[in-house]
């Protein structure tokens, strides 16, 4: 056995869950950085242009959730895979996502050129927004090859115990990203302005630098599988077990979508205002929760592999851990959201009216941070835990079951400031649900 894949199964939970994690948490909040990053050179040019950025957030959520999906599939077969000692079924597996990623990136390049004035049309009739929108969605969509590649690579170097290489790669094309933002938006010399398509193009620059760097990590430093162009083709037997976490995974990230286009249109009956504020939110909501992601990641990773192996005391000692320190650092994130509302509405260029609308939404919503920390936490571990059914049915009730119908009852009122109510309290009750599911799941792994 590798010695990377060793370390989960015997160094101390404490410093193990801080060597797969940090990385985790370093890159992936530098990924978030560079969405708000984004997001505040997008508001230089126009409220309108915010709003349509934010407008395109649920497809591309919808790329982000194939991948993660499909990753996190990856993620809990490989490992558990080499802690029976089969590492066969581990590197089918691990070639098996290149082939998904290359299927799913031709489907999207349809979408992207077929289906994104259609899916502006149908939301608004701003032309400024659609016409905005339009640019943007058919760039990320069409070049998303880099995403789909890159998160599976990068959850591949996760799943052997190589976290770091992952960070590396992860933060490579987030700082490209940042630098390429602005040079792209606003041009610079003999670089032409391009406006909102300016953000889209870095991007996916970003995203196919990160994909080649991961690439290049598995081939040369990734020992405990290997990529085989013969094992391309996966079997029925590795794609059910693919699917069978990747796709409530799939659904679980790809609920924000449906919660995002939701919300949206109940807010477009207010103002574009309240939907560039949802917007903002949503930026800030992902940057807060990136330090739990990454806890998660690196979690994933050394549950499935002592699940795998049956050291259960490693199994309850990590879920622990993990919930203490995700709830903990959500909580100073809260603190922060709340002390610095304006200074942060601030940054994406906020109007009078945003900052009316912005400064109560970010303060209510942020309340809702150690709620879903304690919940994101428990409904990773399901996954790897074999109970992906349990992750689906937490997260539809977060995101969607009750959600939405507590936001649209909110907005019956006519009270803009109840609607953000919505999200607190949605967060509150699925933790509850979280955490009795999992109090029944860890009966399995008592002594």
């Amino acid at each position: 056995m590798e010695q990377s894949q060793n370390k989960l199964g015997v160094m101390p939970v404490g410093k193990l869950l801080m060597v797969m994690s940090v990385p985790m948490m370093i890159s992936m909040l530098i990924q978030a950085l560079y969405n708000v990053v984004d997001s505040m050179f997008v508001a230089r040019i126009s409220e309108e242009a915010l709003a349509a950025v934010g407008i395109a957030f649920p497809m591309q959520n919808v790329v982000t959730a194939i991948g993660v999906g499909t990753g996190v599939g990856i993620t809990a077969l490989v490992p558990a895979s080499l802690g029976r000692g089969d590492r066969e079924t581990a590197e089918r597996a691990a070639n098996a996502q290149n082939f998904l990623s290359l299927c799913y990136s031709l489907v999207f390049v349809v979408i992207g050129l077929a289906f994104s004035r259609l899916y502006y049309t149908m939301q608004t009739d701003e032309p400024a927004i659609i016409e905005a929108g339009v640019s943007y969605m058919r760039i990320v969509c069409v070049v998303s090859i880099g995403a789909f590649f890159g998160q599976g690579l990068e959850k591949l170097l996760v799943a052997t115990g190589n976290s770091a290489l992952s960070m590396i790669c992860q933060a490579t094309g987030a700082v490209l990203n940042i630098i390429l933002d602005p040079l792209l938006i606003f041009g610079l010399g003999p670089i032409p302005a391009m406006g909102v398509a300016g953000a889209a193009v870095a991007t996916v620059i970003g995203q196919i630098v990160a994909a080649a760097l991961a690439l290049f990590f598995n081939i040369k430093k990734n020992t405990a599988v290997r990529f085989r162009l013969k094992a391309m083709m996966p079997s029925a037997e590795i794609l059910k077990s693919i699917f069978a976490v990747g796709i409530p995974s799939m659904l679980t990230v790809g609920l924000a979508s449906v919660m995002s286009y939701c919300i949206n249109q109940i807010f477009l009956a207010v103002s574009t205002t309240a939907t560039a504020a949802f917007g903002i939110w949503l930026k800030l909501q992902s940057f807060g929760f990136m330090p739990v992601y990454g806890l998660n990641n690196g979690s994933i990773a050394i549950l499935a592999y002592n699940r795998g192996a049956k050291k259960y005391d490693r199994v309850r000692a990590t879920l622990k851990l993990a919930l203490k320190i995700g709830i903990s650092v959500s909580f100073l994130v809260m603190l922060f959201y709340m002390i610095a509302t304006q200074p942060l509405l601030a940054m994406f260029s906020a109007t009078e009216n945003m900052y009316a609308i912005g400064t109560v939404a970010i303060r209510i919503c942020a309340l809702s941070l150690p709620l879903g920390a304690c919940t994101v936490v428990l409904s990773s571990s399901f996954q790897s835990l074999g109970k992906p059914r349990n992750t689906l049915l937490v997260n539809m009730c977060r995101q969607l079951i009750i959600l939405v119908p507590v936001a649209w009852l909110m907005s019956l009122t006519g009270d803009i400031r109840l609607i953000w109510s919505a999200f607190p309290i949605a967060d509150g009750l699925t933790m509850i649900i979280a955490i009795v599911l999992s109090r029944r799941l860890m009966r399995n792994y008592a002594d």
